[in-house]
């Protein structure tokens, strides 16, 4: 048997080429009945219409209430298919709202109290709208660790904030990539401020608002109005928050998970690498699990675990020998390697 880390996808992973994910992979249907009801009763689109669209829409699957369902429902689905007489789970963690999906896989969250976190909080962030985000790299193609850059980039960071009327901060430690948030000014003046790389950085995120920043404080203060601590219970599996901190069973107090998820987790940096780090250095597990949908996060994983010297790997040439070698993530987005994982599909 192997050992495994389960990491849970955020906003951004359900495109076009994930259309009908849920169609093809959901080992549930009551379960996403369950769901959909939920949405007919906030007068949502249904996941079964969303998932079974005959066409994918930008402005209709990446919409905030939209995405964070389909993407919950997703990951859920895919955790519920891994082959757990193959496989034994050692603990589960996640990027950015995939906390939430995360909060569910680890039983801290019933699958449908799990959906209702993640359904309230798209909602309320697209109602909303706060601000933007946008990525870019400071790691090159080879994935080698720059810290320098790193550094340099975050200070400008901290000039650009620092400027009347500009908002600009660190939303999400991404492996070799910063993910910042904040205001148009602030995003614009980054996007001047430094050069093009890759061809395609740096790179707006579009229907995404300014996610773990201070400006989604009216977001988190709505959010505890509407999700009871109640909800919270204890996780049956270790969690790893977007800190590092590590929620274990039947020792965590589920009144500071309520707060933490729906307080520190919504309006500071979501360090998304040190809870790689945490998961590999604490767990050391065989192999790494990625949830679907989506195949892009699996970059991060690997830069996460290279920027950890994890296993001796200092590039992506190391990550791959390794990977050839002896597989350390195994993406559920994509068939072949969903094939290594899962006990196979309704």
């Amino acid at each position: 048997m192997k050992t495994a880390v389960v990491i849970c996808p955020g906003r951004g992973t359900y495109n076009k080429a994930e259309l009908g994910y849920l169609g093809r992979h959901f080992p549930d249907q009551g379960l996403l009945s369950d769901f959909d009801a939920q949405r007919g009763a906030e007068g949502q689109p249904t996941l079964g219409d969303l998932d079974g669209a005959e066409r994918f829409s930008l402005s209709t699957h990446t919409r905030g209430d939209n995405a964070s369902a389909l993407i919950y429902a997703a990951t859920l689905g895919d955790f519920m298919s891994i082959d757990r007489e193959q496989i034994e789970i050692l603990a589960v963690t996640g990027n950015s709202m995939g906390w939430y999906s995360a909060l569910a896989c680890g039983g801290a969250l019933s699958p449908s109290d799990g959906f209702r976190v993640a359904n309230t909080m798209g909602t309320l962030m697209q109602k909303s709208l706060i601000g933007g985000q946008l990525i870019y790299p400071f790691v090159g193609e080879d994935w080698r660790p720059d810290r320098e850059r790193r550094a340099a980039l975050l200070a400008l960071v901290d000039d650009i904030s620092a400027r009347a009327d500009h908002a600009l901060a660190l939303s999400i430690e991404l492996g070799g990539m910063l993910v910042l948030a904040g205001n148009e000014a602030g995003l614009g003046a980054f996007e001047k401020a430094v050069d093009p790389v890759q061809e395609r950085f740096p790179m707006r995120l579009g229907n995404h608002a300014a996610f773990h920043t201070a400006l989604q404080e009216p977001v988190a203060a709505m959010g505890r109005e509407k999700l009871p601590p109640a909800l919270f219970a204890q996780p049956g599996l270790p969690l790893i928050d977007g800190r590092g901190a590590i929620w274990w069973p039947k020792a965590t107090d589920t009144d500071a998970l309520w707060d933490y998820t729906l307080g520190t987790q919504v309006t500071e940096t979501y360090d998304f690498t040190r809870a790689v780090t945490v998961a590999a250095r604490e767990f050391a597990p065989d192999m790494f699990i990625i949830t679907g949908p989506g195949t892009t996060l699996g970059g991060a994983v690997a830069q996460s675990l290279i920027l950890a010297g994890w296993l001796g790997m200092g590039s992506k040439d190391d990550f791959r020998t390794q990977q050839d070698k002896a597989p350390l993530l195994a993406s559920m987005g994509m068939p072949e390697q969903r094939a290594i994982v899962s006990k196979g599909d309704a």
